[in-house]
């Protein structure tokens, strides 16, 4: 699989104390309409120290795929209340990242 010019969205959030069980059970309901269109699929890691905190790793297959879900953001109501109610959950604005995947890493040779 080719990953070069993947793009990497990285949502770095903490959620309202006491909501933690809220924000995952929401993402569970979520991801598969975020990852509906194809080209998208969405992580999340949490913070090893502070259970409230937590990044939204979003992998778009390309930037055709990213675009078409900035659309989806600016445009689509569902996805507006989905972003709504996300937003409901946090502590504090989220900081976002995106990244382009430049070259994938390379694979070594096992060492005799």
């Amino acid at each position: 699989m080719d990953l070069a010019g993947r793009i990497d969205l990285h949502l770095r959030c903490r959620v309202v104390p006491g909501r933690r069980a809220d924000f995952v059970d929401f993402l569970r309901e979520a991801i598969p309409f975020y990852e509906a269109p194809g080209g998208i699929t969405v992580r999340l890691l949490q913070d090893l120290d502070d259970d409230h905190r937590f990044i939204e790793l979003v992998h778009y297959s390309d930037e055709a795929a990213y675009r078409r879900d900035q659309g989806r953001v600016a445009n689509d109501p569902t996805m507006k209340a989905y972003l709504a109610r996300w937003r409901s959950l946090l502590a504090e604005s989220a900081g976002v990242e995106v990244y382009r995947l430049i070259a994938p890493p390379s694979q070594r040779e096992p060492e005799a």
